[in-house]
């Protein structure tokens, strides 16, 4: 059966509070961790939350993190090809005039999810699940699955989301206090290594010990841009 501490025993909508504190009778905090779990591949999410539909926990409120290229929605970013997240961006900051209709939809996405929580009627979903209510909704699925992350008991998404500093940051994910499961863990060290590696061309070395050359030659910041050309010509 359900636990007694998590949202799912009482079929009554998740707090809205990040930090999930419940409090107790004599006033201190508990805090209710999230579990996040994270994988190797979209694919393999989509295994565990067929899954999870057969436990006692298939109602618990949860959230599937990914990027725009499996959640994108809009018919001219969706076919842009490897620049998505640019052509994003620019859309939010109305540049050119222009801005996305999904994104200004996506309360109606989080909304309906709730709905179904509150009625008892909550099930575990995959990606294709959120990005097809996406579109008959006409509501950004990427942003609506941050959303529901304010409010999931779980949370899923591939591992460097939760290995790489700056994807937590930029999805606000806080990992301090949760509870962080890895399936096959064995593949954490590869994940790891990309997540802190940076691939550059020789073209691009060359252009950037030009640029170091120029900085040097006219006296500017020499301490730093020095020892930053040496490195340059070293890989060249």
């Amino acid at each position: 059966d359900p636990c007694t501490e998590c949202s799912c025993s009482s079929g009554k909508e998740p707090s809205k509070d990040p930090s999930h504190t419940k409090k107790k009778e004599n006033g201190d905090g508990l805090s209710v961790p999230k579990i996040f779990f994270g994988t190797r591949t979209h694919k393999q999410i989509a295994q565990i939350t067929r899954e999870l539909k057969r436990t006692a926990y298939s109602s618990v409120p949860m959230t599937i993190l990914s990027s725009r290229d499996y959640t994108c929605i809009h018919p001219v970013v969706s076919n842009s090809g490897s620049n998505r997240n640019e052509m994003c961006v620019e859309l939010l900051e109305g540049k050119n005039g222009k801005s996305c209709a999904y994104y200004h939809g996506v309360h109606k996405l989080g909304e309906h999810h709730a709905l179904q929580a509150a009625h008892g009627r909550y099930q575990a979903w995959d990606i294709e699940d959120l990005v097809g209510l996406g579109r008959k909704l006409r509501a950004c699925a990427y942003f609506a699955a941050r959303e529901l992350m304010v409010g999931a008991d779980i949370v899923f998404c591939p591992y460097n989301y939760l290995l790489d500093p700056q994807i937590r940051e930029s999805m606000d994910i806080n990992l301090k206090g949760q509870v962080v499961i890895l399936d096959e863990g064995h593949n954490i060290e590869d994940c790891a290594r990309e997540s802190v590696s940076y691939g550059v061309t020789e073209g691009q070395l060359r252009a950037a010990r030009d640029e170091l050359d120029l900085m040097v030659s006219n006296n500017i910041r020499q301490k730093h841009h020095g020892p930053l050309r040496a490195v340059c010509c070293s890989l060249i």
